[in-house]
Parts: C-alpha cells; sequence; structure tokens
C-alpha cells in the first residue's frame, strides 16, 4: 500500500491529477496494443504483456518512455520482416503471428520495472536504465533479424569458428553493426523526448550495444548447451545493460 501511494504522488506532481495521466496511459496503451496485434507484430498473449508494458513504461517515466517503446517495437518489426523466406529456409523465422508475452517480458521487461521504480521511488537513475534497457532489446533483435537476413557469414563469438546463420551465440559484420545502429537511435529518440540528457544518450547507447554482446556470450555459452532458453537469455541481457550503465555512471562520479 506504502508504495501503491507513493506511485500515485508521483503521478500528481508530474503533470495534471491523477485520474488524467491514468487515463491518458490507458488510451496510448490501448492504441497501441490494437496497432501492435493488427500488424501482428504480438501474438495474444504477447498483446496483454505488451500492454502492461507499454501502461506501466507511459504511466510511470511519462511519454518519452513511451516513444522509446515505440521505435523499438518499429525496428524490431521492420528487421524481423527483413529477409523473411531466407529466415524461413533456415528455420528461424518468428512466428507469423508475432511475439509472446514471454517474448515480450524478456525484453521489456527490466525496461518496464524501471519505469515502475521511477514512479515508486523517484530515482533519477531509473530514467537512463529505462533507456539502456531498452536500446538493448532493440539492439539484441536487430542484429540477430539483419545477421540471418543479409549478415553472410556467421562466426561464434566465442572461438570465431564459422557457423550457420541464426546460431546461438553466431555474430555477423552486418548484424552486430544494425544492433550498434539501433541502440544508438532508440537512445537518441530518448534523448529527444526528453527522458534522458544527450551526455546519458550516449552511456545508455554504448550500454545498450554491451548489452547485445552478453546476449551473444550467453547464447554461445548457455543456451546452446540448453542450460538457457532464449527468454532468459534476452533478460539477463537486459539486466546487463542496466548493469553497464550503472557502473559506468558510478565511475563517471
Amino acid at each position: 500500500m506504502k508504495d501503491l501511494t507513493a506511485i500515485f504522488a508521483w503521478l500528481a506532481r508530474t503533470g495534471g491529477p491523477v485520474w488524467e495521466r491514468l487515463l491518458i496511459s490507458a488510451l496510448v496503451t490501448v492504441a497501441f496494443t490494437v496497432m501492435a496485434r493488427w500488424i501482428r507484430g504480438v501474438s495474444r498473449s504477447g498483446a496483454v504483456a505488451g500492454a502492461a508494458v507499454c501502461f506501466v513504461l507511459y504511466a510511470g517515466a511519462g511519454a518519452g518512455a513511451f516513444f522509446a517503446l515505440v521505435t523499438v517495437f518499429a525496428l524490431t518489426w521492420i528487421t524481423t520482416h527483413l529477409g523473411y523466406q531466407q529466415k524461413q529456409r533456415l528455420g528461424t523465422a518468428e512466428k507469423q503471428e508475432g511475439r509472446t508475452a514471454s517474448q515480450v517480458l524478456a525484453n521489456l521487461g527490466v525496461a518496464a520495472a524501471c519505469a515502475g521504480l521511477y514512479a515508486a521511488e523517484g530515482g533519477a537513475i531509473f530514467l537512463p536504465a529505462i533507456a539502456a534497457a531498452l536500446s538493448e532489446a532493440a539492439s539484441d533483435t536487430v542484429s540477430s533479424e539483419v545477421g540471418q537476413a543479409i549478415g553472410g557469414t556467421a562466426r561464434l563469438i566465442t572461438t570465431w569458428k564459422k557457423v550457420p546463420a541464426g546460431t546461438d551465440g553466431g555474430v555477423t559484420l552486418a548484424g552486430t553493426g544494425a544492433g550498434i545502429l539501433a541502440a544508438g537511435v532508440v537512445s537518441a529518440v530518448c534523448a529527444g523526448c526528453g527522458l534522458i540528457t544527450w551526455k546519458e544518450s550516449a552511456i545508455t547507447g554504448v550500454a545498450g550495444a554491451l548489452g547485445m554482446v552478453i546476449d551473444s556470450f550467453l547464447g554461445a555459452w548457455l543456451e546452446r548447451r540448453g542450460l538457457l532458453n532464449n527468454d532468459w537469455v534476452n533478460l539477463l541481457s537486459t539486466i546487463g545493460a542496466v548493469v553497464v550503465l550503472l557502473g559506468t555512471t558510478i565511475l563517471w562520479r
């Protein structure tokens, strides 16, 4: 109850009445969820999970976090459909019904948690943490999708041996470059919308890209051995991006 009271108190002092902020968050969430489901970016379960994430991000951190979420969704949707027939031949294509709830939460759950903590506690560090987590989510997915579509020869990140495209822990030059660019784009959107400063966006972009690298290492070491599934790898990678951000922020102080 104390945490809930803190959230409502924060909403009350950040732009209009509480009911107005919650109503706007709900309306935006419904519109975004319907659109995401309509273009089959998410499955039915993914739509429910995505709606929860969207609401928490908008209500907890404001419109800037929402626009960053839309950017992540757009980048992942576009690159998922890039070279889709080739990915089908490789057996790595996403299901046409869209990403499931577990996939959505694995990629976006950390960002939503940071937004909730910001609403409850008010710590300024949670805003760049949101940006870092969203940047990693975009970076990881875009690098994987582009790498499978046009990346050419893939190499296992731990041994640098050639592996088939789509192999857990496999990286390509094109995919890695696209992932770094995606992290930069999401961080820039976060700064442009006022969620974080431009100085912070440089750090969150680097953190997001390093989270992508963490994902590749976890994929090579643990996912290929069946010790973790892809959802756990994605979740740990977004956490890794936030840890990198926090460590960098502490060192720079």
